[in-house]
């Protein structure tokens, strides 16, 4: 869930040079009732954006149980 809090902080912390040119993994990606990840991919320029989840929903772009996370993470930067 994303509560107004995150979005509030969102707005106040997240910088462009941050995100731009890079990678994003949202871990917990299942949109329940509100997402930063509309305002990351529209504004801030990532070159690309993962979204894992235990369940299929919307905003999820891979379904990955939290057992196998660390094999997931393991296998992409080596």
């Amino acid at each position: 869930m994303c509560h107004v809090s995150v979005f509030e902080f969102f707005i106040s912390e997240a910088r462009k040079e941050e995100f731009k040119g890079k990678s994003v993994l949202e871990v917990g990606s299942r949109y329940v009732n509100g997402s930063v990840r509309p305002m990351i991919v529209n504004f801030l320029q990532p070159s690309q954006y993962l979204g894992i989840d235990i369940e299929s929903g919307p905003l999820v772009d891979l379904v990955l149980p939290a057992e196998k996370l660390l094999e997931f993470f393991w296998a992409r930067i080596f």
